[in-house]
């Protein structure tokens, strides 16, 4: 693992309504994982998922498809 921090983001298609998710790509190329954490609360919990994992996640979000992991 590296010590780089995530460097945090939220979707260009979050309405600043408070119901978003944040995400880090910064570290794919260092680590090969994706941080997903509630931009309510940053100080909380992030999720780490695989690189195929997040690509599988946003191909299926982009195509309206759902697949069970």
């Amino acid at each position: 693992m590296t010590t780089d921090s995530p460097r945090w983001f939220k979707s260009s298609y979050s309405n600043n309504g408070g119901n978003c998710v944040e995400v880090s790509t910064n570290l794919v190329v260092s680590s090969g994982v994706v941080p997903v954490r509630d931009s309510k609360r940053p100080e909380g919990p992030a999720l780490v998922v695989s690189t195929a994992a997040w690509s599988s996640f946003v191909t299926s979000v982009k195509h309206g498809t759902q697949r069970v992991m």
